[in-house]
């Protein structure tokens, strides 16, 4: 089987050059050996023309070029007060292209910041961009509305939350992403680049016969429903070189290291948002006509071990969840401004024929068996979130009579708002009920199939596990797909039980942890619930407008009283975003994602009563096949399952991966090279690994003798940072002695707000005498405010348990010399003859003989010389006669790595 390896982008930095008729983007990798050159034109008004010659210039020659462009743009010959060649702006990536009624724009990232590595390769975050006017002042043809749209389109913030990467492929999951590189390229299919049989280079070692080891590097296309740019790069996708191509995702990506007593584990959240149907909460409601939800998100947890980076060398897995509204003809009118609008049903759909073109993409996508976490209500005095689950559930009984039995959709309901509410249930335990029959029937990935952990400490719970078992490893077959009405708080609490039910078969099917459970109140599931709580976060900023109302703490009832204002607070800045700036946010959404664009013959976007026509392409053009109501899904899908048919090596799939033939040193494969720089000068405070959350400094405690385990269940004082938030413990309690004998009683979970997905007016009526409860304070005693001033007197000397800038006491010193004289005394040896020591050592007798020796050859703390062999000795001398000028022949395998060497950096 031939190495294979993901081809590493070409075009890493940017810099754009401006004359009067043209714009020169060069773009070259990140060692700047390889450049590569665009000539757009700007004498054109409204039609953009861009060449690219497809040649790969050295730097050399980039600087010849640019001298000469230089040259021939200025107004006079020889002139040299102005240039005829300006540098206009420096970049990292193109997003796209885009023309409103005048001309092109071309928008450019300005800067980035580096947020997670995954095997090396490096996920970067946009941090600004800059959007520049290509045609010349000459030739603009203005229009009145073009500041307008400009506006709107600038409405979609790229700096925040946008992802890219220009090695690995963000819009897929890990597990596709490595299988694809188990995968044989067809020798007939396989495009030869940078072969010895290139007539036009020459090889110096030609005649020599040396061997050159053949990689196959995979190039594949990314899974358009998740990336945002597609439309804005569709222009010129056809005509320039796919190192300019960079593809962005939006949604979430987080990383934390995780110390096992010293060994990192990366843990890692990405969240992808899907770019069809996209939009505001009260806005994008349901599916639309070809089966794609509102706020759907697939979020993947990656774990690894950091101490290899490699993809084939190292050990990874990753576990994949979805949510996303429910897949119905349905939404909620805002014009009431209410702020829970009724639900209603828009269309009448008896056959489920979008619920099952939704399910077909899962299928597809993630294989069998497809699990619904439906939580929405399911008691209600007047009917509003249950009139979801009585049509959901029919479409599902409907879909799964044409499958088989073994690939039925299983359907949970479950009311987790009504749980909340009861004191005797605990809905955390339920979810992890839940969460443990969702893991073992969908398996997780993992690249390694030698990991026996599970027979060295095994566990009845491994043997119930899912999935397909492979000859590489575990693959996940199927997926967990939740959802509430908003598929916010209750979604995220509920995704964050199932991911860490799945954190702790990763990390067993690892070897890190001895049985596949994780309690709360440790390090790891900290860590793990401050990256889901980030997550949540930004996916709620995204589609609602404000944070998490709800968090994973509210569900475990230890959330402080004053998290109950916060929640109120984001109660209401939700309800203001929704009300009045959800429609602007939309229009850009609609601007940006080219699902409207702008004509002089069509009304403008704001104009527009509804959107509904933009989303339904149904209601502007008759389909012209209509699928069938029982054959439900798509070809060849159902006879691949459980494998998801976008992972099935079959002849539709190999059209979508491009593989060429290259040498084990060329760059463009060359993922050391690429991630530790060595043609650079780095700091290593500044690397990226330093900076990440690390266990050990964020949430280990800081005094010695405790357990520095990051699975054992601490205490919140125990903690390096505090579960009630960023002030310490202490400050907490201060702030709680002096406001709780002034302060009202804290507010129950009914009364934080009405606007809430978990609580509605008929459920506070009927449960108002029976849920009233108080979250418990712990409140100071009397005497702590004395123990209290103690304590921040001692907090000079809690690392070390001692105060070192005082001197020690003559006490301490006389116990230190008995100390230090008994230890000189119990390591002495009698001088004897170590032959005649071995025959009377008895078989219950240790025998101990000194390493080496410290006074007089009495002790055993000096070291002795170590010993070097004979290869060692020769590697030496070698070295040494070089210096002097004395070398030996080359040998085989040097002309072999010189041979590599040169024709890498200079042909």
């Amino acid at each position: 089987m031939p190495l294979t390896a993901s081809v590493i982008s070409g075009v890493q930095k940017l810099v754009l050059y401006e004359t009067r008729a043209r714009y020169f983007l060069v773009g070259s990798n990140n060692a700047q050996t390889k450049h590569r050159v665009l000539k757009i034109d700007r004498t054109e008004p409204k039609d953009l023309v861009i060449i690219d010659d497809k040649h790969v210039y050295s730097q050399q020659e980039v600087r010849e070029l640019l001298g000469r462009l230089d040259l021939g743009n200025r107004t006079k010959m020889g002139q040299k007060g102005s240039s005829g060649l300006s540098r206009a702006v420096s970049a990292f990536g193109i997003v796209g292209f885009v023309r409103f009624l005048e001309g092109y724009y071309i928008v450019l990232i300005t800067k980035r910041r580096k947020m997670a590595d995954i095997g090396g390769h490096s996920i970067y975050k946009i941090e600004d961009t800059n959007m520049i006017y290509i045609p010349n002042d000459s030739v603009r043809a203005t229009h009145p509305d073009e500041s307008r749209y400009v506006r709107i389109f600038q409405n979609v913030d790229l700096s925040s939350n946008f992802y890219f990467s220009y090695s690995y492929d963000l819009s897929h999951s890990l597990q596709y992403n490595m299988m694809l590189l188990r995968a044989v390229g067809d020798p007939g299919e396989v495009e030869e680049v940078h072969s010895s049989t290139n007539k036009e280079s020459f090889d110096i070692f030609e005649d020599e016969g040396l061997p050159t080891q053949v990689v196959h590097s995979l190039q594949n296309e990314p899974y358009a429903k998740y990336v945002w740019n597609g439309r804005l790069l569709e222009r010129i996708k056809n005509t320039v070189h796919p190192d300019w191509l960079m593809y962005i995702i939006h949604g979430f990506c987080g990383q934390s290291k995780l110390l096992i007593y010293g060994r990192p584990v990366y843990v890692t959240l990405i969240a992808r948002r899907s770019s069809r149907f996209a939009g505001t909460r009260f806005l994008k409601r349901g599916a639309n006509c070809e089966g794609d939800v509102a706020n759907e998100v697939e979020t993947e947890q990656i774990i690894n071990d950091a101490s290899v980076m490699s993809f084939t060398a190292g050990s990874y897995s990753s576990y994949v969840q979805v949510r996303g509204s429910v897949p119905l003809y349905w939404s909620q009118d805002i014009s009431t401004m209410m702020p829970k609008p009724p639900i209603r049903l828009d269309q009448a759909d008896p056959y489920a024929h979008i619920a099952a073109l939704h399910f077909d993409q899962m299928l597809q996508r993630f294989g069998s068996p497809i699990i619904i976490l439906n939580l929405v209500k399911k008691r209600e005095k007047r009917k509003h979130e249950k009139i979801l689950s009585e049509e959901l559930y029919p479409a599902v009984t409907y879909l799964n009579q044409f499958l088989p039995p073994v690939h039925w959709i299983d359907y949970i309901a479950w009311d987790m708002a009504r749980y909340t509410k009861s004191k005797l249930c605990n809905v955390l335990d339920r979810l992890g009920m839940i969460a443990e029959n969702v893991v073992k029937r969908t398996g997780f990935f993992i690249n390694r199939s030698d990991f026996h952990s599970h027979t060295l400490r095994p566990d009845e719970r491994w043997g119930d596990l899912g999935g397909l078992m492979t000859a590489h490893g575990r693959l996940q077959t199927g997926v967990l797909r939740t959802n509430c009405v908003d598929c916010l708080d209750r979604t995220n609490t509920a995704q964050f039980m199932v991911g860490k039910c799945a954190l702790a078969y990763q990390l067993y099917a690892l070897g890190m942890i001895d049985k596949p459970k994780l309690q709360f109140d440790t390090d790891c599931v900290r860590l793990f619930e401050e990256l889901y709580e980030d997550h949540g976060d930004t996916l709620s900023l995204q589609y609602g407008g404000s944070q998490l109302v709800h968090r994973v703490k509210t569900y475990r009832k230890i959330a402080p009283w004053t998290q109950h204002s916060k929640d109120i607070m984001q109660t209401l800045s939700r309800y203001y975003s929704n009300a009045f700036s959800d429609a602007d946010r939309q229009d850009a959404i609609n601007l940006f994602l080219q699902v409207y664009e702008p004509s002089e013959s069509k009304p403008h976007l704001w104009e527009l009563p509804t959107d509904f026509y933009l989303h339904q392409s149904n209601t502007m053009i008759l389909p012209q096949d209509r699928r069938s109501y029982t054959y439900w899904w798509s070809e060849g899908v159902l006879s691949n399952l459980p494998l998801p048919y976008d992972e099935v090596p079959c002849e539709k799939n190999k059209k979508m991966v491009a593989v060429k033939q290259v040498n084990q040193y060329d760059e463009s494969i060359d993922m050391y090279t690429e991630f530790f720089k060595p043609y650079e000068l780095t700091s290593f405070d500044d690397t990226f690994c330093i900076a990440m959350t690390n266990s050990a400094r964020e949430f280990m405690p800081k005094s010695v003798g405790l357990d520095h385990s990051p699975f054992t269940v601490r205490k919140p004082e125990e903690t390096g940072k505090s579960v009630l938030g960023n002030k310490s413990n202490k400050e907490e309690a201060v702030l709680q002695r002096k406001t709780a004998a002034s302060a009202p009683p804290p507010p129950s979970e009914e009364q934080i707000s009405s606007s809430s997905e978990d609580d509605s007016e008929e459920d506070r009526e009927d449960d108002a005498t029976a849920s009233q409860r108080s979250t418990p304070i712990k409140l100071a005693e009397s005497g702590d405010n004395v123990r209290t001033q103690e304590e921040q007197q001692q907090q000079g000397r809690e690392t070390y348990g001692l105060n070192l800038s005082a001197l020690p006491r003559e006490e301490d010193l006389i116990i230190y010399h008995r100390f230090a004289h008994l230890g000189q005394n119990q390591h002495k040896v009698e001088k004897r003859d170590q032959s005649s020591d071995q025959k009377m050592i008895l078989e219950n007798v240790i025998n101990l003989f000194p390493v080496s020796s410290f006074d007089g050859e009495h002790s055993i703390y000096e070291t002795s010389p170590p010993c070097v062999d004979l290869e060692t000795r020769n590697v030496f001398e070698n070295h040494i006669h070089a210096g002097k000028g004395l070398i030996r022949p080359l040998r085989r395998d040097d002309l072999l790595l010189y041979r590599e060497y040169i024709r890498n950096r200079f042909m």
